[in-house]
């Protein structure tokens, strides 16, 4: 049985069938911003392997970094002992962050950076003698993550777990932002959700929110006025405000974190994806000082939560390369390129009679259809187009890697614009 037989026949990727599998294209070397497939092709990744390779693949530095802590060791426990690596990511995590972020815990991925938020934001409120905060207030199209507590807190209806929602935690849902980035702003656009926050604060432990762009639930991307009036909310109401900015963090939408575009400061941060330029799993979820101290003075007498895998050295070392690579990086006017010619080549698709709309933020661009995408023809037909781009639903997005040069964006985009004319790409409505 050869490689791709044995994977369709025995491997599952993400939210494919097993009986009805999508095709998967075997990589055999990554460089740049260019994947090598075994079949022969080379293709342009748009997707920064979802949205976390932003230095582009095979890195000197960070290849080194890895080296260099794998000569010393890969792994040891984070009960009761420490390391180097963690200890100059958290005080990079915390020079990097809000002022008032001050503690960090290390996770595993995303998602468990969410479930992490959640159980300090219930576990404070119970320290406090309110354990009856032990809801969530979110808006509508958010996506984060697939764990449990994490799809509690995804879109009911569009956030992919409708299957599951006799067993999930029962959260509020408001609204879905309003009005688009770069939209007139009124203060009507805060009627739902403010009345959320007075039915139910009694309830709620904290709100939850994607800062300025919602990811997987849509690609949407909204007024900085709302998140600022999120934020004000949270206080008023006496509600912890988490920030989920796995997706945003790091600069992908043209600030160092999206929270910064409302001057927003969360009591509790989510990082992850681009955290160790797309080379290991780790994230972070970093909180205020009132918040790890209301925690470890309640009953537990400590947070309740300890990966096995926390605080890996290598991951840790990897993501302080990736951190100081930014840093050195131009990446402002990085972004700020892809942004420009987002703008010139890509906006323009908003004519093509096939599009709903076109919208772009940092290096983030989106083409909206009016049909759901054929997935497995559109992707093959965007590999014998020499690109790697991995659209869902409705949505064909580019989020590259902050590296990528004009030409390779271009391919991208044309790509894009080419299939937009092939009707077998589209599914019927």
């Amino acid at each position: 049985m050869n490689n791709s037989d044995f994977d369709k026949n025995h491997i599952w990727h993400p939210y494919t069938s097993m009986t009805n599998p999508l095709p998967s294209y075997e990589v055999i070397k990554a460089k740049g911003c260019t994947l090598s497939l075994a079949s022969g092709e080379q293709v342009i990744d748009g997707m920064s392997s979802w949205w976390a390779v932003i230095h582009g693949y095979n890195h000197p530095a960070l290849n080194q970094a890895l080296t260099e802590q794998t000569d010393k060791f890969a792994h040891v426990m984070f009960g009761g002992l420490t390391h180097q690596p963690a200890i100059n990511l958290c005080q990079k995590l915390i020079e990097l962050t809000p002022s008032s972020l001050s503690q960090v815990f290390l996770a595993d991925s995303g998602s468990v950076a969410v479930e992490v938020a959640i159980k300090m934001s219930i576990q404070y409120w119970h320290a406090k003698g309110r354990a009856n905060k032990s809801k969530l207030l979110t808006v509508r199209n958010g996506y984060h993550g697939d764990t449990f507590a994490a799809m509690s807190v995804c879109d009911p209806v569009n956030g992919m777990h409708q299957l599951f929602e006799q067993v999930l935690m029962k959260n509020h849902f408001a609204p879905a932002p309003s009005p688009a980035f770069g939209e007139t702003w009124s203060d009507s656009h805060l009627d739902a959700l403010e009345q959320y926050f007075v039915d139910y604060s009694d309830q709620i432990a904290a709100f939850i929110i994607e800062p300025i762009v919602q990811g997987a639930g849509g690609m949407r991307m909204y007024h900085p006025e709302f998140l600022s009036h999120c934020a004000r909310l949270c206080k008023q109401h006496q509600v912890l405000l988490i920030a989920d900015e796995i997706a945003t963090g790091f600069g992908r939408t043209g600030r160092l974190f999206a929270c910064q575009w409302a001057d927003v400061e969360p009591d509790i941060l989510c990082l992850g994806k681009a955290i160790t330029g797309g080379y290991m799993s780790l994230a972070a979820t970093l909180c205020s000082e009132d918040v790890a101290k209301t925690i470890s003075q309640g009953e537990a007498g400590c947070f309740m939560h300890g990966p096995t895998f926390m605080g890996n050295p290598l991951a840790c070392a990897v993501a302080n390369a990736s951190l100081d690579l930014l840093q050195q990086s131009d990446w402002q006017q990085q972004v700020s390129s892809i942004e420009q010619q987002f703008n010139t080549e890509l906006m323009p698709l908003a004519d093509h009679p096939r599009v709903a709309d076109t919208r772009c933020l940092g290096a983030i661009g989106v083409v909206e259809a009016k049909q759901a995408v054929n997935m497995a023809r559109i992707q093959q037909r965007f590999v014998e187009l020499g690109v790697w781009i991995r659209p869902f639903g409705k949505l064909i997005y580019l989020m590259p890697p902050y590296v990528i040069d004009q030409a390779e964006l271009s391919k991208l985009i044309k790509a894009i614009a080419t299939v937009l004319n092939e009707d077998d790409c589209f599914l019927s409505e």
